[in-house]
């Protein structure tokens, strides 16, 4: 058994699969780029062969990076069982390993190909022959493996003794379906290494039943070498087995290890989702938004005692830190731990103060965040010139055929500066002419990482619109809240906030 076990990372191909999800050529190899170089997983599958021209260049790019970088090798292709096209294709984009694949139950063989066992074998025999005299590395997935196992273990097994008298790298057996337990998942791995103790076998998990991080582990225990992810757990239907849980499980669980850099796989998860647009959810183990923030007050108070409240999977492992939430559920521990980052000494009555206005705002659904909390402390406690900052005026102007144009008025300083910009929507406009005014006191100004809108369901045009920003500055981010009937002034109500924060 080998002390680490191999990671293989199929965002590009099995993750693409999501539906209305397709990475570009630039896309593709910036994923691919921090993969294998930032956060360091063993292989990458990139795409399938003979998709279109496009995936060529994509794949013929990514390809040319990994041989000037060292990484060719770990860098696979799915091919098919069509003796030559798709190693002559691999071939010409200067692709060296190819994971084929083959039927792994025999209703897929005789139904889908329409052939008998013994037929597929001899295909299969010529295309690997072809393979390796063209000098590839050659793996080869089973596909539908799970139902072969429970339906046609004869077939298995004869597939995997003629995969093995091939001498193929690795076989990659994928529960395609997404449809076995962890204790059918351990029983059929095992059972598949016990026949075959030399050859090394990866597991491929779908997550139909919610299942494919358990089913992973399960495998490794059993005596999987390898198993196979996606970066937020992309992929057909209900997706795949999510990298950051595998890697989380498997250094926590087993007496194996990863060699992937824990410390890169949030920002790794934010680069796919950007790319992606499929939003990663704010409960998802590791990477999820909420899932180092106690919301409890007695939790927050745990901690503050004595830490009470944490586990293995400390935030600082994954490059997060731990929050404590503001709201109803809110205690004294809750607003002490807020009050310390930020730096802030109250009086046990103006704590109290403070205390009691954040659970009436959480009493009325309202969002409240530790960036919001200097602006409830001036409130509550009646801070003269709390604001730094202050937009004192604002209009926007939209023509059918023209850029916004926005006018700014400002006051910073003691002083008033206006200014006016077009921009390519409202908003834009509105920063674009924020920024000239930035440059003139000299303040500058963070990067916007993400700008989300929520309005509540009903589809009232009057509704309460809230603006959540986010915003990266000196390598760390924060969020800026705002909220109002008018989408655009949330934005800017949002980004007042975060000019009196930076102005500090």
């Amino acid at each position: 058994m080998p002390k680490f076990i191999e990671i293989m990372d199929t965002t590009l191909r099995d993750g693409e699969q999501t539906q209305g999800v397709s990475f570009n050529g630039d896309e593709k190899l910036a994923i691919a780029m921090a993969l294998l170089s930032e956060a360091k997983v063993d292989r990458i599958e990139i795409a399938s062969a003979k998709v279109s021209e496009g995936e060529f260049e994509s794949v013929k790019k990514i390809c040319n990076w990994a041989d000037k970088n060292g990484f060719l090798e770990k860098v696979e292709l799915l091919s098919f069982v069509d003796f030559n096209s798709s190693v002559d294709w691999a071939k010409k984009a200067n692709c060296r390993a190819i994971n084929l694949l083959t039927k792994g139950s025999e209703k897929h063989c005789r139904i889908q190909l329409g052939k008998k066992p013994e037929e597929h074998f001899e295909d299969i025999k010529k295309t690997i022959e072809y393979a390796k005299k063209n000098d590839f590395i050659v793996n080869a997935y089973l596909e539908d493996w799970s139902n072969g196992m429970k339906d046609s273990r004869k077939y298995v097994f004869d597939l995997v003794k003629v995969l093995v008298d091939l001498k193929v790298d690795r076989i990659l057996l994928p529960d395609t379906l997404g449809i076995l337990s962890p204790q059918e998942t351990f029983d059929f791995v095992k059972e598949v290494v016990e026949k075959f103790p030399s050859q090394w076998f990866d597991f491929h998990a779908h997550n139909d039943y919610g299942l494919a991080t358990a089913n992973t582990l399960a495998a490794v225990k059993a005596g999987a070498k390898g198993v196979h992810v996606t970066v937020n757990g992309l992929g057909e239907r209900t997706g795949n087995a999510p990298l950051d849980e595998v890697v989380a499980v498997i250094n926590d669980i087993t007496d194996f290890k990863t060699r992937v850099v824990e410390s890169k796989l949030s920002s790794l998860g934010k680069m796919v989702e950007g790319f992606s647009g499929k939003r990663i959810a704010e409960n998802k183990p590791i990477t999820g938004a909420n899932v180092f923030t106690q919301t409890a007050g007695i939790h927050a108070d745990g901690d503050l005692k004595g830490k009470l409240y944490e586990n293995r999977l400390l935030p600082e492992r994954f490059g997060r830190k731990r929050e404590y939430a503001l709201g109803k559920l809110s205690g004294k521990s809750s607003l002490e731990m807020n009050l310390q980052k930020m730096g802030v000494n109250l009086s046990k009555e103006q704590k109290a103060l403070v205390l009691k206005k954040i659970v009436e705002l959480g009493d009325k659904k309202e969002k409240v965040t530790a960036e919001d909390l200097p602006f409830i402390v001036a409130d509550v406690l009646e801070t003269p010139g709390s604001k730094k900052i202050e937009i004192k005026n604002f209009t926007c102007t939209s023509t059918i055929g023209k850029n916004p144009k926005a006018d700014l008025e400002l006051k910073a300083g003691g002083k008033v500066f206006n200014e006016t910009a077009t921009g390519n929507g409202g908003y834009d406009a509105f920063m674009k002419a924020l920024k000239k005014i930035c440059q003139k006191i000299g303040l500058k100004l963070p990067e916007l990482v993400d700008y989300e809108l929520r309005i509540p369901p009903g589809g009232k045009t009057d509704a309460i619109v809230e603006a959540t920003i986010t915003w990266q500055k000196n390598g760390s981010t924060f969020k800026t809240i705002g909220v109002d009937s008018d989408q655009l002034v949330a934005a800017i109500k949002s980004t007042e906030k975060m000019l009196n924060l930076v102005a500090k």
